[in-house]
């Protein structure tokens, strides 16, 4: 009982400390003088173009500031790339779905940047589709009350529970946006009664959240569908982690840009670029420069020193400390809790183009597509975290239900998606980064095989003769171009021990070193990693 008030004590005073950077004032933070400096020397340096390192760069420049990008690969962007074949296909590297603003009926208000708006997105048909054994569920487009219809039609029986699920959602909502506008003013004696979803969910898995309205087990896995986005089954997976981003996902919608995921990248890029700063591509950084405790620049793969205030690594978090600078000791007590994080699951996907309209051939209209096998997600995720594809689902995205011209005329552009742990590649490892992969490609076509094949057996019929391109990522794939860690694709899993406030800061023990990105707060995502560049900046601005 101690040790639990201890925990819930501890948890609030993290999330006090959070709230004034959530609720800063952007209109009286510091502004650059654009002083020109020496050709090496910024106001910022950021390691890494990933949608995190992009969005803090780009709140730097449109303060006045001078930073600078650098990125190891040959276009900025991390997940959100694409990638050419021949046929005309153009293949975007991970991007299904996200959230988006509206203004004057357009969707292109990429957050907490209103100035751009040269990237428009266009909405789902259908949220997703989602398919078990007994059950095929099309979920309706920023439709909550339809949808909550919808599931009670399927398992009337459990109505009253799924709007009491519901509610609680809206409610754990409702207590955090009151909670960041109290800015901090915060009477702790009525802490439970004045943010009661909140005090309640803290300490909660999403499993045991559910498991207080529903009872169901083939219920509860149909609406925890998405764990496969936050990377953990419903038991392991903090309460809030899914709960908040799900209910904004079913009503404000789930939307994907015309150009692909490489166009918001791109737009970040012209962003920071026509206020100042720099990015750089095809520039690895070898080292980051600390002198007394304190980051004072990096230096580059071609040797190349590069002097700032503050430098933001949008790397992942591990080879921040364990590669990227000398041995510190200030980090010991820092390293030895990281060691305590799990490291989110890699993924395996099959990117596809097909050399006819397969899609309006079988009338299938669906864009994002999930196939589970059973309603046992502990048993889902061993699978996946093993690579027993024998013995798990799918997930698949059809972009040109998206909008017309997608792909080239009368050819269709599809992927096929699991999750996959790092472990069943990491005997592969030495010789793939040695060029000799006979025995890891014979294995990567060994699962697409059979990954096709699955999906013609369960929804496109003649899918296998319709393939006219196909490439394969797989784990070893993800650490090759992005860098991370175990070719993990969410940073750290979203435990309750690492999640919320509760998660990696921006801040380091090293001072005037921070993170931005999926591996610290909030997470994984383009809207959390977006919003971890923009944390990253207020903290910053919380010092100077």
């Amino acid at each position: 009982m101690l040790n639990d008030e201890i925990k819930r004590r501890d948890f609030i005073k993290t999330l006090l400390a959070g709230v004034s950077t959530l609720a800063l004032d952007w209109s009286v933070l510091p502004r650059g003088s654009q002083a020109q400096k020496s050709e090496n020397e910024f106001d910022a340096v950021i390691i890494g173009s990933g949608l995190g390192g992009l969005s803090c760069a780009a709140a730097f420049a449109r303060q006045g500031f001078r930073p600078l990008v650098l990125e190891k690969h040959d276009r900025p962007g991390g997940y959100a790339t694409t990638f050419t074949r021949p046929g005309g296909f153009e293949f975007d590297v991970s991007l299904h779905s996200t959230t988006v603003g509206e203004r004057g009926g357009i969707h292109n208000l990429i957050p907490g940047f209103p100035e751009i708006d040269g990237v428009e997105f266009v909405p789902h048909p259908n949220l997703y589709r989602v398919i078990f054994p007994e059950h095929d569920i099309r979920v309706p487009q920023k439709n909550l009350k339809g949808y909550i219809d919808l599931l009670a039609g399927h398992f009337p029986e459990e109505k009253a529970g799924i709007d009491g699920l519901f509610a609680d959602m809206q409610g754990l909502s409702n207590d955090i946006n009151k909670f960041s506008r109290a800015a901090g003013q915060v009477d702790m004696m009525r802490f439970p009664a004045e943010f009661p979803h909140l005090f309640n969910c803290y300490s909660k898995t999403w499993g045991q959240m559910m498991a207080a309205r529903l009872s169901n087990p083939k219920f509860k896995a149909i609406v925890s569908a998405l764990w496969v986005y936050y990377g953990l089954p419903p038991a392991q997976l903090a309460s809030f982690f899914y709960a908040l981003p799900t209910l904004g996902y079913l009503t404000a919608g789930g939307f994907y840009p015309r150009g692909r995921s490489q166009k918001i990248s791109n737009a970040f890029v012209q962003f920071i670029e026509k206020h100042g700063g720099k990015v750089l591509l095809n520039q690895r950084v070898n080292e980051i420069l600390v002198q007394d405790q304190t980051a004072v620049g990096v230096i580059t793969a071609d040797g190349k020193t590069y002097s700032s205030r503050v430098v933001i690594s949008n790397a992942n978090a591990y080879d921040t400390f364990h590669t990227l600078m000398k041995p510190q000791p200030a980090l010991a007590e820092y390293l030895a809790k990281m060691a305590q994080f799990s490291v989110s699951l890699s993924s395996f996907q099959i990117f596809l183009g097909l050399k006819k309209d397969l899609m309006r051939q079988l009338g299938v209209k669906d864009t994002e597509v999930f196939y589970e096998t059973g309603y046992d997600d502990e048993a889902s995720y061993r699978a996946l975290r093993y690579a027993e594809v024998e013995n798990g689902g799918y997930g698949m995205m059809l972009y040109d239900n998206l909008y017309d011209g997608y792909s080239p005329k009368g050819k269709n552009t599809l992927t096929i998606m699991t999750l996959q742990g790092y472990d069943h590649w990491q005997k592969y490892e030495t010789d793939y980064f040695r060029n000799k992969k006979d025995a890891y490609r014979a294995e990567k076509e060994r699962i697409a095989d059979f990954l096709i094949d699955k999906v013609e057996q369960t929804l496109l019929p003649g899918l296998r003769r319709a393939i006219a391109v196909k490439e394969i990522g797989t784990p070893l794939t993800n650490v090759r171009y992005t860098g991370n860690y175990r070719g993990a694709i969410y940073g750290w899993d979203q435990t309750l021990d690492n999640s919320g406030p509760q998660r990696l800061p921006n801040a380091t023990p090293i001072k005037n070193l921070y993170l931005a990105g999926a591996w610290t707060q909030p997470g994984h995502g383009y809207g959390g990693v977006i919003g971890s560049g923009l944390q990253c900046f207020g903290e910053i601005m919380k010092t100077w």
